[in-house]
């Protein structure tokens, strides 16, 4: 099966009810898209489709494991993803106007006519949403074992004592603090 065919639901001559499909997301699923901010990607997805009269309900389980680069010491980072996401997926007239009016980011529209889903893009998303916004392990101290020591050394060395140093700038505006 093609790269791109794999991705592509042909829904028409499904019965209603629940079906499921499953896919291996490696590295390889996201060279089609732009580089991203991880690596070593190993991600099953499983895709619950509930397929409806003039509508499809789709539920997509995010799971696996993934590399990223630590927000804190630059080290490589393993991080677990998991997730759900839910889609509602509706035939109509005229779907890209729909399309442009919804509100709601978890219904999409598209036409009649319509015979094939492609869900690479969905795909994409939800992995990238999976992941956390800052990419540091659980240690505070940078103890744990993927923490890079060189990284902590040097953090250590920045912090300053506790004490706030004099800026210069703002001597002789202390007089200005109380007016009223």
């Amino acid at each position: 099966m093609s790269r791109r065919r794999e991705f592509e639901i042909p829904f028409v001559g499904l019965k209603p009810g629940v079906h499921e499909y499953n896919y291996e997301i490696t590295d390889k699923f996201f060279e089609a898209f732009q580089q991203q901010d991880f690596r070593n990607c190993k991600a099953p997805v499983k895709l619950y489709l509930s397929k409806e009269n003039g509508f499809m309900l789709l539920r997509f389980e995010i799971g696996g494991t993934l590399e990223v680069t630590c927000d804190r010491c630059n080290s490589n980072l393993p991080l677990d993803l998991w997730d759900e996401f839910s889609i509602t997926v509706k035939m109509v007239e005229e779907p890209a106007l729909m399309n442009d009016q919804e509100i709601d980011p978890d219904v999409y529209y598209i036409s009649r006519g319509e015979s094939h889903l492609d869900v690479a893009n969905w795909i994409y998303e939800f992995i990238n949403l999976s992941l956390p916004m800052q990419k540091a392990c659980d240690f505070e101290k940078m103890d744990g074992p993927y923490c890079n020591k060189t990284a902590m050394d040097m953090l250590k060395k920045l912090k300053t004592d506790g004490a706030p140093k004099e800026n210069p700038i703002w001597k002789g505006l202390e007089k200005f603090k109380d007016l009223e």
